[in-house]
């Protein structure tokens, strides 16, 4: 402690800080995520507003997508196609598999887009980049909102009561944001560096819906296409909330068991090369 120059007022230290570079284990910092849950909660509503502001429609294009989707998808694959949806009403099958599709695909588009759309955010201060990307999926929760009340309201228009299995509904849509965030941490951070992602993005999208057991149930395919199809999270979130809105049959525990696990290691993986990744972020973008 120093003293003034009368030797009687204490005087506070100044803090050393030491720079040093990083070693090659890279840390996650959660704690420094966790002081800024409140930018997290401010740039997710930014998000937000941003999608709606001088629309037409507003916050009704939610609704619109997945439903006119849905009421495509059921005179295409239901009608023409005649594809089985397991007991249930075809278009409420397929809105169902709409409904996680939608966010799911959203989330990762925008997130995916999100920090070369922030350039100038990310050159002026310093923050956890994470936090972009994390807001993009956030924002999708918004929507994922909307869209289900309609679910609910064609589950109703159908006669199909609403059981405690919808419980798991919540878990399942975690995951799927979980799983969505692993995705967009990852395309975020090649985006900044190969802007040519950003068109590689929609095609992947494309083809990971048909991937996906969307317009159809798991059970149709047989063999090796079933197998590579339950290496695909979505799989097992997307049968299971069915499951979870309809209770039409058990809970598939090791399909969930296997997106669980593959959506966690993903997301483990994206976080830490985005971590790797986000020192060039300002030198770059």
């Amino acid at each position: 402690m120093k003293h003034g120059a009368l030797g009687s007022v204490p005087l506070p230290e100044k803090p050393v800080v030491t720079i040093e570079p990083g070693g090659p284990w890279v840390s996650l910092r959660m704690r420094e995520l966790w002081l800024s849950r409140e930018l997290l909660y401010f740039l997710t509503w930014r998000d937000v507003k941003v999608r709606y502001k001088q629309t037409l429609l507003g916050a009704a294009w939610a609704i619109l997508q997945p439903l006119l989707t849905m009421a495509l998808f059921s005179l295409l694959f239901g009608r023409l196609a005649g594809i089985k949806s397991e007991g249930a009403p075809y278009p409420v099958f397929a809105y169902a598999g709409l409904v996680i599709w939608t966010f799911f695909a959203n989330a990762v588009t925008n997130s995916g887009n999100s920090l070369v759309g922030s350039a100038n955010l990310i050159t002026k201060i310093y923050f956890p980049r994470v936090i972009i990307p994390g807001a993009s999926v956030g924002a999708g929760l918004v929507d994922l909102a909307f869209a289900f009340l309609i679910q609910i309201a064609l589950m109703f228009f159908y006669h199909i009561s609403v059981t405690a299995a919808i419980l798991m509904a919540p878990f399942l849509i975690l995951l799927t944001s979980l799983l969505a965030l692993g995705v967009g941490l990852w395309l975020s951070a090649l985006n900044v560096k190969y802007r040519d992602v950003r068109y590689a993005i929609p095609f992947l999208i494309q083809l990971w819906m048909f991937a996906s057991p969307v317009i159809y149930p798991a059970s149709m395919l047989k063999g090796r296409l079933r197998y590579f199809l339950m290496l695909n999270p979505l799989t097992g979130i997307i049968e299971n909330f069915r499951v979870a809105l309809f209770n039409n049959s058990d809970f598939d525990w090791k399909l969930l068991g296997i997106s669980v696990a593959v959506t966690l290691a993903l997301l483990l993986f994206a976080a830490y090369s985005f971590r790797r990744m986000e020192r060039e972020f300002a030198d770059v973008i």
